[in-house]
């Protein structure tokens, strides 16, 4: 079982690496599913890994220049805050209430990232947060990562393409450090009343460091919407996995074998549903393509006429 949970962790770091976010999504089922952890124990260790293996591909990210520092710092700040009341927050919520809050924000922001910008994605190297954004969607940030046990990575790359209007690639990076930040105030959060399994933890976060470290090889060579699409579409994957394991047992007991299936085909049809009707706005959204061949001839010549001395 142990082979399986380190296995499993080299997994989350590549989602980090590659994608900026998706650790602590793969991170708390791992614990809660595979190593039998209880869920606000799960939740305490997911933070620290997610953290620290964050914090190791954030450097990765910013010796290839796609960290922007500014936004990052400011968004991370302000989420440190709101991480560590939300760590405290959780201590007063049960396990499993806490998990199907976490399976709900994530369809709703899986089906964010399929869909896209409105505008159209922004390449946004350059582009600096207003101070007001960046304190404001990070501190709401910072609360919903140390209430659920979640990075943030699934709400932070979000936020900054679909909001900030940061380029793909560089708001992985500096989704990376803002994790980083908030992970570590919402363990912090956590500890007072929780404890974690330290052994664990530490053999979970090296195998995750390994594999974030190639995940961060990765990302300048994979398409920047490609990553967003399939980032969106595996977060609502996730979500229906959790909330099929988080239904009462009660429940379960209750319905026949053909019942079982329908709740589970449901919850599936739901985030497939969800996803394809998110795409099909994503498409209408986008502007039409200009086709060179059948631009207006006398366009140059009228930007020629219309030239200053």
């Amino acid at each position: 079982m142990t082979a399986l949970v380190v296995l499993l962790a080299v997994f989350v770091g590549l989602a980090l690496g590659l994608l900026g976010g998706g650790g602590s999504i793969l991170t708390l089922p791992l614990l809660v599913y595979v190593a039998g952890m209880e869920t606000k124990e799960a939740i305490a260790t997911s933070l620290l890994v997610v953290g620290v293996t964050s914090a190791a591909a954030a450097v990765a990210h910013a010796r290839g220049g796609r960290v922007q520092w500014r936004t990052g710092l400011l968004f991370g700040a302000a989420g440190m805050v709101g991480a560590y009341a939300g760590g405290r927050l959780a201590e007063f919520v049960p396990g499993g209430v806490l998990l199907a809050a976490f399976a709900l924000v994530m369809l709703a922001t899986g089906a964010a990232m399929i869909r896209g910008r409105r505008n159209g994605p922004s390449l946004g190297e350059t582009y600096r947060m207003p101070l007001v954004k960046a304190l404001g969607y990070g501190a709401a940030v910072g609360l919903l990562t140390g209430f659920l046990g979640a990075g943030g990575g699934f709400l932070i790359v979000p936020a900054l393409t679909l909001l900030g209007g940061l380029g793909m690639p560089v708001a992985v990076g500096t989704s990376l450090l803002v994790i980083a930040m908030n992970s570590t105030a919402g363990v912090a959060g956590h500890l007072s009343s929780v404890q974690v399994d330290w052994g664990l933890a530490a053999l979970v976060t090296d195998a995750a460091v390994i594999g974030s470290l190639v995940g961060g090889r990765l990302t300048s060579r994979v398409s920047p919407e490609l990553l967003r699409k399939a980032f969106g579409w595996f977060v609502l994957a996730m979500a229906a996995f959790i909330l099929v394991q988080e239904i009462p047992d009660g429940l379960w007991q209750a319905l026949p074998g053909a019942g079982k299936i329908g709740v589970t085909v449901g919850t599936a049809a739901l985030a497939l549903g969800l996803g394809l009707a998110a795409q099909r706005l994503g498409r209408d959204a986008e502007p039409a393509a200009v086709d060179p061949d059948r631009a207006p001839q006398s366009a140059p010549r009228m930007a020629s006429e219309t030239r200053l001395p």
